[in-house]
């Protein structure tokens, strides 16, 4: 897969799980040999994003992520869920209800919208088993980070007492606004922190990217131990590129999950990364094996 592969485009066809991932009758041979990766340590909950392997059949995937030892795949919609479902796999943190990266719960004019599809949406994932749903606060459009805040909170509040109903968290995911997403506002992590304490809501959390938070603020392990409380979820990636997590970049992520798990954290770390190797399934298998701590 090349790196010119865009998120925003791939999670516009993956909303609602639209993105109808042919299952083959007759599954691979490949894919049904017997293989034993070593065994992991049991400390991390380890997940995949679905959009960075979407040339691979999801059922492909599945099995695949199994042998490596990965419980979840990370970013797919209602219509992927049996086929997670028939692999054993959770779904870590499901999508669909979303409008897209860029027109999200910091603009008035989406509230509508958004509160339709998430109330909507938030019975299907618990009745699904499921737990985190994600949504985004989508570009500033000019407006500054008080009023970026007060307009989430007015939307979400409307939309918060279902999710605590139904035991569902909504994710709102940090996202660079320096390379990848000009303009996103939830790009700071305290920004994302004080939207959380102004919610008060348990079932309000952040998505810590790891390669988004490096590049628009570093510090990435001071920070995971000052917001800890707030985060329920992260994404890895190679900074810079975005591609594989090995010694080509510049994070070194045994130190940084070490980190994460020293807050007591339990819920799942999702690789993100876009492979630039031939062997996409080898890269994921040592991106596992590199978080493996």
């Amino acid at each position: 897969m090349k790196n010119e592969v865009s998120r925003r485009t791939a999670l516009k066809n993956l909303v609602a799980g639209t993105a109808v991932l042919g299952v083959s009758a007759a599954i691979p041979t490949f894919a049904l040999e017997q293989h034993t990766d070593k065994t992991l340590k049991g400390n991390v909950n380890h997940a995949v994003c679905r959009w960075c392997f979407g040339k691979m059949e999801l059922d492909e995937l599945c099995i695949e992520a199994k042998k490596i030892g990965i419980k979840a795949i990370d970013l797919v919609g209602p219509k992927d869920w049996p086929t997670l479902k028939k692999h054993g796999l959770d779904s870590s943190m499901c999508n669909g209800a979303e409008i897209n990266l860029v027109d999200g719960w910091n603009d008035p004019q989406f509230h509508a919208t958004l509160i339709k599809n998430y109330t909507e949406m938030i019975p299907k994932v618990a009745a699904a088993g499921y737990k985190q749903l994600i949504c985004f606060s989508g570009n500033r459009r000019g407006k500054d980070d008080e009023t970026g805040l007060k307009n989430c909170v007015d939307g979400l509040k409307q939309i918060m007492p279902l999710a605590e109903k139904h035991g569902v968290v909504l994710v709102m995911e940090l996202l660079n606004s320096k390379i990848n997403h000009k303009d996103y506002q939830c790009d700071h992590t305290a920004w994302g922190a004080e939207l959380a304490k102004r919610l008060g809501s348990e079932n309000f959390k952040l998505l810590y990217d790891i390669y988004h938070m490096q590049i628009d603020e570093g510090d990435v392990i001071n920070t995971i131990k000052t917001y800890h409380q707030y985060i329920s979820h992260y994404h890895t990636a190679g900074v810079p590129g975005r591609n594989e997590i090995d010694d080509t970049q510049e994070l070194f992520y045994p130190a940084i999950i070490k980190a994460i798990l020293a807050t007591g954290f339990k819920g799942y770390v999702a690789q993100e990364f876009i492979p630039k190797y031939a062997d996409q399934i080898k890269s994921l298998r040592d991106a596992v094996n590199i978080c493996d701590v």
